[in-house]
This record gives structure tokens, sequence and C-alpha cells, in this order.
């Protein structure tokens, strides 16, 4: 006999979480802005939802991937988005695509420290300051969409259906904002969406074999602080934002989706060695403590 509906944790967790983000989402469309306190509901609430979805059902936070696991993956899930911006910046600005302007960030890091600094220490600044607060923001997403959402469907399928499932409802998930306030770029609606939701889906699948491959939540949190940090914080702020910009750069731009897209398929073609190692990959979380 089947248990409760509520015994099925994805279920569980995806009404928690479509009940915790109805605040945050309304303050976003009725004020039109990414304000930072509803974003920080809204990101929080997939993480709050898992942590009340396995409590529920387990009467345990643990389950989640809580434990660092091997450096290589934690630091690799870090570098990745910083190399991916400074190839496609980097091209960009080298090739005259889009104008490359550090000054600007120099002069808003200024602006708000009082200090005269270079780019390389307002790019160090910033990271102090600014990234500790990208990770806090991440890991109440991760929490929920790779701590507990992808291990949960990579039971119920092979790694490419379990990543492509968990991708469209992460996609869905950001779509009201990109919709309907401010979070988007001067590009076209749809070619922005397009964009933006190739990057998800390559994301995705890369977070998704970090995560399942070394057990891990913390390579997901360092992966999307990484490129949330970066990309928001320090590329785009280093880049005029006019002519082809909005076309090629921000989380909204082909440089990025086709970056995402690629190393995609490189993990995509490593598929196997988490599937042939599936129930240790989701079964060892299990077993970790919070």
């Amino acid at each position: 006999m089947r248990g409760p509906w509520y015994s099925n944790k994805i279920i569980l967790f995806l009404v928690i979480t479509l009940v915790l983000v109805i605040w945050p989402y309304y303050e976003i469309i009725r004020t039109g802005d990414v304000g930072s306190w509803p974003t920080l509901a809204l990101m929080w609430a997939p993480g709050i939802a898992a942590l009340v979805t396995q409590w529920i059902t387990t009467r345990s936070l643990a389950g989640l991937g809580w434990k660092l696991g091997k450096g290589r993956y934690l630091l690799t899930s870090f570098l990745i988005p910083l190399v991916l911006c400074i190839v496609v910046y980097g091209l960009l600005w080298g090739v005259g695509l889009v104008p490359f302007a550090g000054s600007q960030l120099v002069a808003e890091v200024e602006a708000a420290t009082g200090v005269r600094m270079s780019l390389l220490m307002a790019i160090a600044a910033t990271l102090l300051v600014i990234f500790p607060l990208t990770l806090f923001a991440a890991l109440g997403e991760e929490i929920g969409w790779r701590g507990l959402l992808l291990p949960q469907l990579a039971q119920r399928y092979q790694f490419t259906g379990a990543v492509l499932v968990s991708a469209v409802i992460w996609a869905l998930y950001h779509f009201p904002a990109i919709l309907f306030s401010s979070y988007h770029t001067d590009a076209p609606l749809g070619f922005g969406l397009t964009m933006f939701t190739i990057a998800i889906f390559g994301f995705s699948m890369i977070s998704g074999w970090l995560r399942l491959k070394s057990g891990s939540l913390w390579t997901a949190v360092l992966l999307h602080a990484s490129h949330n940090f970066f990309v928001q914080s320090i590329f785009d702020r280093m880049t005029l934002d006019f002519g082809l910009a909005p076309y090629l750069t921000t989380e909204f731009g082909a440089g990025l989706a086709i970056a995402y897209a690629l190393v995609a398929v490189y993990y995509w073609r490593r598929r196997g060695e988490v599937e042939q190692h599936s129930a240790t990959a989701t079964a060892q979380p299990l077993t970790d403590a919070p």
C-alpha cells in the first residue's frame, strides 16, 4: 500500500516550495524589482522546503549532502564560472564586441569604501565583502535543488533524465522574475529568456554531475555562488551596457549560454562515471550529518 502523498519527498518538496515563493514573488512582481529581501526569501524557499521535507519524512536533517567531499570537486566548482567568465568576457573585450570598463568597478568600490584602489584591489575587496553573502544566498537554493531534489530524481531516472527534470523545474522557478520584473537586460525578452534557459540547462548538467559524483551539496553551492558573484558582481560591472553587450554578456547573453552548454556536453559525456555508481552516489549522502 502506498503511503500518504506527503511521504513522497519530491511532491512534498515542490508543494512547500510553491507555497513559500508566493510572498517573495508577490513583492517582486508588485514592485517590478528584485529587491534584496524578497530575492533572499525567494532563494531560500527551496532550502527551507527541503529542510522541512527531510524532517517530515525522516525526522532528521541528514541526507542532503552536508559533507564537504573531496577538495578537487570543490575547487573545480568554484573555478568553472571564473574560467568561463575570463574566456567569454575576455574574448568579447579583446575583439572589441563589447567595451571593457574596469574603471567602472573601481569607481563603484571606491565610492562605497572611500579608499582609492587599483582594479585588483577592487576585485579583492568585492570578493571579501560580497562573496560570503552570495554564498549564503546560493546555499538556500542548493539545499533544495541539488541537496534534495536531484538525488531523489536520480533514484528514479538515469543521470540525464534526473538533470533535465531538475533543470525544467529550476528554469520555471526563475521565469516569473524574468517576465515580470527588472531581472533581464535590454535585449528582447524572448532572446534573453532563451539564452538564460540554455545556460540553466548547461549549468544543471555540470552541477548535477559534480553533486552526484562527489556526494557533496557544497559543490553545487560553490558553483552557484561563484557564478552569481563573478558574473553579476565582477564581470558585468566591468562591461559597459550598450551595443551588443545585452546580447552577448550577462546571464541573458549568448556568451555564457554557449560556454555552459559546451562544458555541459563534456560532463554529459562522462555521465557513465555517475551512473555506474548511482547507488553509492545517491545513498552515501543519506548517512551524513548536518
